[in-house]
């Protein structure tokens, strides 16, 4: 017996050494010439040889959507037909009359000044009300509690 022919109680697994010859022969398991066969090689796993891949060939969402939503835009003759005379207007009453639904509310409101309005209305801070609206509800004898106007 020799000294290389001992086993030694190593919990260990030898190391697999390829590329040098031996019994794998010239291509050590790594296949004939290409890519993979290289040393160094990293292929991309959505890479597919130069074709499409899959996520190329997947349907394309259409349109175009925006990063702020548009608000929900309301008339004021919608205003004169949905609410009485003295109601204050916010949020939660739009959302009872149901001018918006109340998935719609995150988008924020904004009151036009398309249609006539006779009602004495007052409209809750958090809705936007344009200069020809606000001069509209102003007239009618309505207010505005602290609005952005624009």
């Amino acid at each position: 017996m020799q000294i290389n022919d001992l086993k030694l109680n190593s919990p260990r697994k030898k190391r697999k050494i390829i590329g040098r010859g031996g019994k794998k022969g010239t291509y050590c398991g790594r296949g004939m010439n290409g890519q993979k066969s290289r040393s160094g090689a990293s292929v991309d796993p959505l890479f597919e040889g130069g074709r499409s891949t899959l996520i190329d060939h997947m349907k394309k969402k259409k349109g175009f959507k925006s990063r702020t939503p548009k608000k929900n835009i309301i008339k004021l003759a919608d205003l004169e037909i949905k609410f009485q005379d003295g109601d204050e207007i916010n949020q939660k009453t739009l959302v009872k009359s149901g001018l918006i639904s109340k998935m719609k509310i995150i988008k924020g409101v904004k009151i036009l000044g398309s249609g006539e309005l006779t009602k004495k209305l007052s409209i809750a801070s958090g809705i936007l009300v344009t200069i020809s609206a606000k001069k509209a509800i102003e007239k009618a004898g309505g207010k505005i509690i602290f609005s952005q106007s624009d």
